[in-house]
């Protein structure tokens, strides 16, 4: 009786071992899975935005450490990487026909007669804008309030080079002056050049910052 009830204390044991190996392997194969699908998610709407010329430059690197996080089993931290990477990527798309929106108005406007457009760009349109700590210029480019395009921050970085010397170092308190409603060619130039700049180091100024600002 004893050699029985051994036995069947260690079936029990086996079974409760193997339903909880079954469960946590269950578990772990439905967090790979979401987190592949929230990457390829990602991956496919960064794909658009690139497609539109408008992809953001960080979304790539985001959804290279979503895959990192997923090869190293950190599944809720892939899902939440590749989540930010697919809302930027849209945000992204969304931005490029506001832009698109927001320059047909301004040439709209410039069809007024010659005497009122005179006027217009005598008065001109600023607005100003206090930078708050952790600001960076594509982050404020990028609000609503501003340009709603995070590709516009080269128009911040000329129209305040007096008091910004490196593009990639601004200081809370600092009050930029924003352009509300820039040229078509101000703004082709800038996202030109927010696209086309090289790398960049704290602290110095970059060679193409300087040829943009001498344009």
């Amino acid at each position: 009786m004893k050699i029985f009830h051994s036995l069947k204390l260690a079936l029990l044991l086996v079974l409760t071992i193997g339903l909880a190996v079954g469960c946590a392997s269950t578990t772990e194969e439905v967090g790979q899975d979401d987190a592949a699908a929230a990457i390829a998610a990602a991956t496919k709407a960064n794909d658009k935005a690139r497609a539109e010329e408008y992809e953001w430059r960080d979304t790539g690197k985001l959804i290279k450490q979503a895959e990192k996080a997923m090869a190293d089993g950190k599944y809720d931290e892939a899902i939440k990487l590749a989540n930010k990477a697919r809302r930027q990527a849209e945000n992204a798309v969304k931005q490029k026909y506001s832009e698109l929106d927001r320059v047909g108005a301004a040439t709209a406007a410039a069809t007024v007669t010659s005497d009122d457009s005179g006027a217009m760009a005598a008065s001109g349109s600023m607005q100003k804008y206090e930078v708050m700590r952790g600001d960076n210029l594509w982050d404020i480019s990028a609000k609503p309030s501003v340009y709603d395009n995070p590709y516009n921050w080269p128009l911040i970085y000329k129209n305040n080079s007096d008091q910004i010397k490196d593009a990639d170092l601004i200081h809370p308190g600092q009050m930029l002056d924003i352009e509300s409603t820039p040229s078509a060619a101000d703004v082709d130039a800038a996202v030109a050049h927010a696209r086309s700049r090289g790398s960049w180091s704290l602290g110095a100024v970059e060679d193409s910052d300087t040829a943009y600002l001498a344009r």
